[in-house]
């Protein structure tokens, strides 16, 4: 899915928009047991909290493609016959009416997760009529259906006794003992919503940690090994970026980098490419033959590469590369500089101490007082 297909169907999750005639899941405990089945009729919910469990389901569309946002593809075989698969096409065509295709969709999401809370597991289904325009801009007759299947896994926080002042008598009152709905830890869309029609080929998976990918999710639910999370992929290919090129890994190289990678991401914003931008291997090693670095140590940061991410590895820039912040970092200090001007920063060995230079080019000021410096 591009960005914009997502936006597109992040818009149906309104009340005046959406065809979910329901929302049904169950109630978990911490001791992994269902305790509750749901089945909320939207219709007949106050619309504050329609429009808060619409707002709960969006948010497993929300962060960005390829951060928090996964695609993950069936095979052939997998879409054939494919239990895991059959796990989603069977509550997706009975449109949730299924009550034992929906306790195996349960039983199967709770065994693969282990929540030191409460959580809900909820389930809805929108059907989308998907409209279509001429060159004159006109909307034309609707020829292609969109139904697909939104799963968020909420955990559920509990409330201790509070107080609560109300306007009727202006006085305090006890609140008692409540369990309240969190956002999604994880969930995801299925079919995807590629070139704006239903792919059963692929499913759109969301977690909101940049940190945990819940590995026994995907593999039960989805057949798939889960995603690498963005901080890890950060971590690794930074270990990788630097046993490669060991002393070589100097300042103006990580600086020069950072700018070509900055570059490709302002140009993609411009461009306003509906694909997500990625990050090959060989752009990387492009990247640093321009710095000079020499090809022995970019084939042994190849072959790193290969072993840690696969032959056809991408990534997408801001998994990678912090290309928003220029950030220093020793022991005792650490340094922020705004990207454009990552310039303003060097390093120099003076008899013998190594030191990190900025020039300053206006008024500096430490902990809001403005001070001057030796030579002005």
């Amino acid at each position: 899915m591009t960005e914009k297909e997502l936006r597109e169907i992040k818009r149906r999750f309104r009340a005046e928009r959406s065809n979910i005639p329901r929302i049904v899941g169950c109630f978990v405990n911490q001791n992994n047991q269902i305790i509750a089945r749901i089945s909320q009729p939207l219709a007949l919910a106050e619309s504050n909290v329609s429009e808060r469990l619409l707002g709960i389901l969006k948010k497993t569309l929300s962060g960005g493609l390829g951060t928090n946002l996964h695609d993950i593809p069936f095979s052939m075989k997998q879409v054939t016959g494919g239990q895991e698969h059959g796990l989603l096409m069977g509550p997706l065509k009975s449109h949730l009416g299924d009550a034992e295709l929906l306790e195996s969709f349960y039983e199967n999401v709770k065994e693969s997760l282990h929540f030191d809370s409460n959580y809900v597991i909820l389930l809805a289904n929108d059907i989308y009529d998907v409209p279509t325009f001429g060159k004159d801009g006109e909307k034309n007759d609707t020829t292609e259906t969109y139904s697909y299947l939104v799963c968020a896994v909420c955990p559920v926080k509990s409330m201790n006794d509070a107080i609560s002042f109300r306007e009727s008598d202006r006085l305090f009152h006890t609140l008692s003992l409540s369990a309240l709905l969190a956002a999604p830890e994880l969930g995801f869309l299925f079919p995807t919503f590629d070139d704006r029609r239903s792919n059963i080929y692929d499913a759109l998976y969301y977690t909101r940690s940049l940190s945990e990918s819940y590995p026994e999710f995907t593999k039960r639910i989805l057949a798939s090994e889960p995603p690498m999370p963005p901080q890890t992929q950060r971590a690794t290919f930074n270990g990788c970026l630097t046993d490669a090129l060991s002393e070589e890994c100097s300042l103006e190289i990580v600086r020069a980098v950072h700018a070509q990678i900055a570059e490709k991401v302002t140009e993609h914003k411009e461009s306003r490419d509906p694909e997500p931008l990625t990050l090959s291997k060989g752009e990387v090693r492009s990247m640093l033959a321009n710095c000079g670095v020499e090809e022995s140590r970019l084939e042994k940061l190849d072959t790193a590469l290969t072993k840690e991410f696969g032959g056809d590895a991408e990534w997408t820039p801001k998994n990678v590369v912090s290309v928003n912040k220029f950030e220093l970092s020793l022991p005792e200090v650490s340094i922020k500089v705004s990207p454009e001007h990552r310039d303003l920063v060097t390093t120099e060995t003076i008899g013998g101490n190594k030191y990190v230079m900025i020039r300053v080019t206006g008024a500096v000021e430490v902990n809001g007082i403005p001070i001057t410096i030796d030579g002005e």
